[in-house]
């Protein structure tokens, strides 16, 4: 492939830094956008290379200067899970071959992540510097030995060697999240008094031995990357110093880039959910330039062009990594490039439908784009035959189905009898660390715009206004459910839609029944007052105990202070067990842990007797309390809301149900939005 054209006399003029190409000596890269590493499940399976060919062409396409692939395990020792991905045999080349070719044609380079689990594994082949077992882990793994290690390193620079042979530009090696390599050169894990461990100088030899003996295998023109941590968030992590020493002896073995990485999985500290600040840790990258000549890519929470534009021109790094931006949009880099931020459907850090599912071992997705990973089975092609659709309710499953219709050619026309788009996002825009949500909505209102969907707010639509159409769509989403104890009716007693809108201030005491998503999302509401630490990285750094200046500490991290709550808050639910145990995957934890850094009293098996003058009246394990609350706020779930659905149906219109009106489950706009998406397109 030839190299990138040079670089245009004319920087951009919205994003000099971000878009301007950067020289590797050997090839030049159109620009600073890293597509980051990120498994999607579609590495597993020889019979899904063609859907993840399609799904990195699709990135490709869209401006991206370079790719690295999820991760590939150098042999069977070294997978994540049983049968995951690997590259080690001759013949498992022609299946990469597919991608690479895929991503060259559009112009873009990509490099394979090289990535041995070491005691992250799950399953009981892992091997490990050490025979210490993960936190997040049930399995145990075997110490290796000096030839074992020598092994490793043979089966890194052998998966190197095979990932030239199959068309890869270059490879990524991972060195950090608390991997293998990551485990060889932190104390944590490390506990050898060979060669391979001891001082900083032994334990991250494993490291540098791997990157030198790639590059004389592969040769001078090919890229490879290392992924450094340089903030481990664990105890007894890398100190700062060992950081720069490490980045310096991998810099001298060989690497053409230094990747940031950023916390170890079984961290207790957040790195990429939305409730962490845009570009929280780029500070740290920044740290290191000084120290190395190679370029540093920063990542984490980078996730529109002006971020990034402001990260490149300040100095942190010379590229930055997104993954899960560039699941959501695609176009992310032409958008930023052609002026049309706007136009950008932007990441919010959720993880419902890409992390999530991977750890539920599903293909990753995402929730605002339901076609990443399904770019070979879920396309919106032109229709047949155009049609006149009504889609009533504009929250996420309406707003996606009209989108998407039009998007196709049908005449739309979306009713809500609210003001403004959005329905139940409006209240999610609202919880401190969910302020992405505003980003979506931003994307929608463009969407709606450009497809030439008719909107009419502000009305409740009849069933006889829709007579006119072939088709309806019911999207009018969900209506709390009622609870009924004694003093129900209590002017205590109001509905969590009541507090999110402000028609209600709740006291400085307040009783939330319900400790399901909504019920969290609220105590986050009543626990913060002014400024969301999601806004402010020192508040927010502050209130997690992260410190990027590494001020005498191993790992980055000190005590936490978090800011005191603004109200004592009871979170309460009928089921026994801890609340909280159904939140999603990757992200419950962090609710739970704000709650309780909050002082957030979290109780299940709660008997509701009443509430009265005097508060909200219990029995939990037997024994009645009552709580001296000022408020009751009822967050016990939701039911599908379609008034229409009968009348429409008897009238022998084709009527769907979508969204909550369909199933309400938590309002699950992952599944709502998927679910209009995919209907809009067999329309």
């Amino acid at each position: 492939m030839n190299d990138a054209s040079p670089a245009a006399d004319t920087p951009h003029p919205l994003y000099p830094h971000l878009l301007r190409p950067l020289d590797l000596g050997f090839c030049t890269l159109p620009n600073r956008v890293l597509m980051g590493s990120m498994h999607t499940g579609l590495e597993d399976k020889a019979a899904d290379f063609p859907k993840l060919a399609a799904y990195f062409a699709e990135r490709a396409a869209g401006g991206v200067g370079l790719i690295v692939t999820g991760g590939f395990s150098p042999n069977l020792v070294g997978w994540l899970k049983p049968f995951g991905g690997t590259l080690r045999w001759p013949w498992d080349v022609g299946k990469h071959r597919q991608v690479t070719r895929a991503v060259h044609e559009h112009g873009s380079r990509i490099c394979l992540q090289i990535l041995h689990a070491g005691r992250y594994g799950y399953h009981p082949l892992q091997v490990a510097p050490s025979k210490i077992k993960a936190p997040i882990n049930p399995f145990t793994p075997r110490a290796l030995s000096a030839r074992g290690v020598e092994r490793q390193i043979t089966a890194f620079v052998r998966t190197a060697q095979l990932a030239r042979d199959g068309g890869y530009d270059g490879v990524e090696v991972m060195g950090s999240e608390g991997y293998l390599l990551n485990q060889f050169t932190a104390p944590r894990t490390n506990k050898r008094n060979d060669r391979w461990g001891g001082d900083a100088g032994k334990r991250m030899r494993f490291a540098v031995e791997i990157v030198r003996r790639i590059r004389e295998a592969c040769g001078p023109d090919f890229i490879v990357i290392y992924r450094l941590s340089m903030l481990d968030l664990v105890g007894d992590g890398l100190a700062w110093d060992e950081v720069v020493q490490q980045a310096k002896a991998i810099e001298a073995a060989g690497a053409t880039i230094i990747n940031t990485g950023i916390g170890w999985h079984e961290a207790r500290v957040p790195t990429i959910a939305t409730s962490v600040p845009r570009a929280a840790f780029t500070g740290i990258t920044g740290r290191l330039k000084p120290h190395v000549a190679l370029p540093l890519v920063t990542t984490n929470r980078i996730n529109m062009p002006d971020v990034a534009e402001a990260v490149l021109a300040r100095g942190d790094a010379d590229m930055v990594s997104m993954a899960r931006p560039l699941l959501a949009d695609p176009q992310w880099v032409n958008k930023a490039r052609e002026r049309r931020a706007d136009d950008i459907n932007t990441c919010i850090a959720c993880n419902q439908a890409c992390l999530d599912h991977v750890f539920e071992n599903k293909h990753a997705s995402c929730l605002v784009n339901p076609r990443a990973c399904a770019e070979t089975e879920l396309n919106y092609l032109p229709a047949a035959a155009p049609k006149r659709i009504a889609v009533v309710g504009a929250g996420p499953a309406g707003m996606a189905c009209a989108t998407v219709a039009a998007e196709r050619g049908h005449s739309v026309t979306l009713f809500d009898s609210a003001a403004e788009i959005g329905g139940q996002f409006n209240l999610a825009k609202r919880i401190p660390g969910k302020e992405e949500f505003h980003e979506t909505l931003r994307y929608f209102n463009r969407r709606i715009e450009q497809t030439g969907v008719e909107l009419r707010l502000g009305r409740t639509v009849a069933a006889d206004a829709l007579a006119g159409f072939d088709t309806v769509v019911l999207a009018t989403g969900i209506r709390p459910r009622a609870v009924d104890f004694p003093g129900a009716d209590h002017a205590k007693v109001v509905s969590y839609i009541d507090v999110l809108t402000g028609r209600v201030v709740p006291g400085h005491k307040v009783a939330i029944i319900g400790a399901g998503g909504i019920g969290f999302d609220v105590a986050e509401f009543l626990v913060h007052e002014g400024v969301s630490p999601s806004l402010d990285a020192n508040a927010w750094r502050t209130e997690w105990g992260v410190d990027i200046g590494y001020d005498g500490n191993r790992g980055g991290l000190v005590a936490p202070r978090p800011e005191p709550a603004a109200r004592e808050v009871w979170l309460l639910q009928r089921s026994p067990g801890k609340p909280g145990r159904r939140l999603g995957k990757t992200t419950g934890w962090i609710h739970r842990a704000t709650l309780k850094a909050k002082g957030v009293h979290m109780l299940g098996s709660v008997e509701y007797l009443g509430v009265d003058d005097t508060g909200l009246r219990v029995r939990i394990d037997a024994s009645e309390q009552l709580l001296p609350v000022d408020h009751v706020v009822i967050c016990a779930g939701q039911e599908p809301y379609k008034p229409l659905a009968t009348e429409l149906g008897n009238g022998g219109i084709a009527v769907h149900v979508i969204g909550g009106a369909d199933v309400a489950a938590e309002l699950d706009a992952k599944r709502a939005i998927a679910q209009g998406s995919r209907l809009a397109a067999s329309l």
